[in-house]
């Protein structure tokens, strides 16, 4: 599929720095975003906005317009799912206060990882996957760099395959709130919640269709249509989605390392005729198409 970059405005929603699961900091996350010709980013790291501010800082460098993001990690029907809260008010005490329950509820799973992976005897293995997190919470792919470092795999996929994929030793769930609690969170303080990539969580159509509807009953207003390594297939199927449940429509790359073609800041599909996109309802609103 032909992707268009340098796009005016090009808008990017969801991408990840160090303050979570990405391999850039902040400030290198604008960088490379403006080298892309991105004009509006969200930085929406995993259940986090403390990369926020670096990153506003720098984006006001660069002429650019950063929106207040993340990406919230919830349950539905014992699935984990992950909606992206956007245009938020970043200094709301309840919101805050629950986002240092998710901060909690990942240094458990960090634990309890690195406890499942204690027969590869790497000496410290909690602690090398935090540095690899800049000090913060790890998340797998932290733990996979330092099975790399250690010579227990040669590479990222590798320690995936055999021990942090899914139905892996390194696979351990947290115990993140329900879906309309996340939703409550988000729109409470003020901003907008976007139900995360869609076609990744590997639903039938028919399952799809049911946590959608289910999203918007609980307050959910947007959904991800657009983003990077999607079919044309998923792309319409999602656009209908949209328009069934009358849900915004927003866009992202989900970047989180450099060397990935498919999934590069700015590299987003052109978004479907006949749907309303989720940043015309900003506070301040981008009232240009892309």
């Amino acid at each position: 599929m032909t992707i268009p970059q340098h796009q005016n405005p090009c808008i990017d929603l969801h991408c990840h720095s160090t303050a979570s699961d990405g391999a850039l900091a902040p400030e290198e996350l604008v960088q490379r975003a403006a080298e892309q010709g991105v004009t509006h980013l969200a930085l929406t790291d995993h259940d986090t906005i403390n990369g926020l501010e670096p990153a506003r800082q720098a984006a006001a460098g660069h002429g650019m317009t950063l929106v207040n993001g993340t990406e919230l990690s919830c349950v539905w029907r014992s699935q984990t799912i992950h909606i992206v809260g956007l245009d938020f008010d970043h200094e709301d005490a309840d919101f805050l206060a629950a986002l240092a329950r998710q901060h909690d509820n990942r240094w458990q799973r960090a634990r309890l990882i690195a406890d499942k992976l204690s027969k590869l005897k790497v000496d410290g293995l909690l602690e090398k996957a935090t540095a690899h997190a800049g000090g913060d919470v790890p998340g797998r792919p932290h733990f996979a760099r330092v099975l790399i470092d250690e010579g227990v795999v040669s590479r990222m996929d590798a320690a995936f395959k055999r021990y942090l994929g899914t139905g892996k030793p390194g696979d351990v769930k947290a115990c993140w709130p329900e879906l309309d609690e996340v939703v409550g969170w988000i729109e409470r303080a003020g901003g907008i919640s976007v139900l995360a990539h869609p076609r990744k969580y590997k639903l039938t159509a028919t399952k799809l269709r049911e946590l959608t509807a289910d999203f918007r009953r609980a307050g959910g207003r947007g959904i991800e249509v657009s983003v990077s390594g999607q079919s044309s297939g998923d792309l319409g199927f999602v656009a209908e989605l949209a328009r069934r449940e009358k849900l915004l429509a927003s866009q992202g790359s989900d970047f989180h390392f450099p060397g990935a073609p498919w999934c590069e800041l700015g590299k987003i599909t052109k978004m479907p005729e006949g749907l309303e996109p989720v940043w015309h309802h900003f506070k301040q609103p981008v009232s240009a198409g892309v």
